[in-house]
């Protein structure tokens, strides 16, 4: 059930945090009855990361839902872009900041530690992206991601003006927009579901 957690043997090491995945209660089927190309890519989350985040295993309880998630995330994360995968990173992470989602800043958190190689600056763009020594490409990127999380409906032509003058092209702001636009979903849904990250996110990358 989505209650249960496979990291719940660790749980007296963040007592904090309660151990399950989410707080609905949904039949999570083991790994073993899914088809063999999701347990396929599982094993590669296990090779690459070192566990299976728990927003793949809360989504496991609808097979077309987590081929949704996994096919939509990873065209906007993974695949080709006129941005980097840490700028990507950096979006979700302020994104997720500006929507509280705990779930997101603690797991897109280590991601900008591990890909920056800078503990200190996944933290500061967790607290307050602002604080951080950015590029004015940077802080032109994360502002544009802030506002249109907070006050899309003020999004205008001045604001895509910005990310030109700092050397965007359509495609890359294209780009900017989509990846806000989908941690402002997952954002939601993990906050909704009250999804809990997994321990091991906590102490990686520093």
């Amino acid at each position: 059930m989505a209650k249960g957690n496979s990291d719940a043997p660790q749980a007296d090491r963040y007592p904090s945090q309660p151990s399950h995945v989410t707080a609905l209660d949904l039949p999570l089927p083991p790994r073993e009855s899914l088809p063999p190309d999701l347990q396929k890519y599982f094993r590669v989350c296990d090779e690459r990361i070192g566990f299976l985040p728990n927003v793949l295993a809360a989504y496991t309880f609808d097979e077309k839902k987590l081929r949704a998630f996994i096919g939509f995330y990873n065209e906007l994360m993974l695949e080709d872009s006129p941005l980097s995968k840490l700028e990507r990173e950096m979006i979700a992470v302020v994104v997720s900041s500006a929507n509280r989602c705990y779930y997101c800043q603690v797991a897109h958190g280590q991601a900008v530690r591990e890909l920056s190689g800078d503990p200190a600056f996944g933290e500061l763009l967790i607290m307050n992206y602002r604080a951080a020594a950015l590029l004015p490409r940077q802080r032109a990127m994360l502002d544009f991601a802030h506002k249109m999380t907070v006050t899309p409906a003020e999004i205008v032509d001045e604001d895509r003006a910005a990310l030109r003058d700092a050397g965007f092209d359509d495609r890359s702001i294209w780009d900017i927009a989509a990846v806000a636009a989908f941690f402002n979903l997952s954002n939601r849904m993990a906050t909704a579901v009250d999804m809990m990250p997994n321990l091991e996110y906590h102490a990686k990358s520093r």
